[in-house]
């Protein structure tokens, strides 16, 4: 048991490093870790999710401090956001996990591939179209609880690639998170029950631990390097899975 808490307290402290510095990987990276371990993909996303409970609290308040974070944006994020996590966390608790193991492995290969192709696109900088935001919560939410991550990967590549300043999204998104893992973690504990969840517990002491630090990062660390990283270690460690 306590090698067991101290993986997961690992995969926390790895996973909010780099969610924090990037705005995204906290969700598929812990889920991808989880899988690999043997959890199962329902019990994998509500351990992320009641995780992020706590992590994305303590990155999201260290982002605002460090005046990351559009609260306009927030707003029109976050509503969204939650309607679609808490569809994506029923729909997820309602089907077999053996059926649906394979399905999310391979849309976690899509978001490292989506990851990698962002790492290597130049800044496309324009007005943004504000209406496209609220849609883009919504998607995010639902495969974020479908998947155990995707809400950083597909709302904050997305947004910067709509010509928002990615300093700020990276800061709104992971303020924003909070509500929606809030939502879609609720739903889980509803449909799974808690005691499922238990083993959460060393996600939580690992991603709160390393929280403060992303929004420090997120000025400092090379983001192209860091973004190809993830992607090969959520492709290569996915592919196993399916494999």
């Amino acid at each position: 048991m306590t090698s067991d808490i101290f993986f997961f307290i690992v995969v926390g402290f790895c996973a909010q490093i780099v969610d924090g510095a990037l705005g995204m990987a906290f969700g598929v990276l812990s889920t991808t870790s989880l899988l690999a371990f043997g959890v199962s993909a329902a019990n994998a996303s509500a351990m992320t999710h009641v995780t992020e409970m706590f992590t994305t609290a303590a990155s999201g308040l260290s982002h605002a401090y460090h005046r990351n974070v559009d609260w306009r944006l927030v707003a029109r994020l976050a509503p969204a956001g939650m309607i679609g996590g808490a569809i994506g966390a029923t729909l997820l608790a309602n089907i077999d996990g053996k059926v649906i193991e394979p399905f999310v492995s391979a849309y976690l290969i899509a978001i490292g591939l989506l990851i990698l192709y962002k790492a290597f696109r130049p800044q496309n900088r324009r007005e943004v179209r504000d209406w496209a935001v609220p849609p883009v919560g919504f998607c995010g939410g639902v495969l974020d609880a479908i998947g155990g991550g995707g809400w950083g990967p597909v709302v904050t590549s997305t947004l910067v690639g709509r010509g928002h300043d990615l300093k700020r999204v990276i800061g709104s998104t992971n303020f924003t998170e909070f509500a929606v893992t809030l939502t879609i973690s609720i739903t889980f504990v509803v449909t799974l029950g808690w005691s499922e969840l238990n083993s959460a517990i060393g996600l939580i002491i690992g991603g709160v631990i390393a929280a403060p630090f992303g929004a420090i990062l997120v000025k400092r660390l090379p983001v192209r390097a860091l973004m190809v990283a993830v992607s090969m270690v959520i492709i290569t460690t996915s592919a196993m899975r399916i494999f």
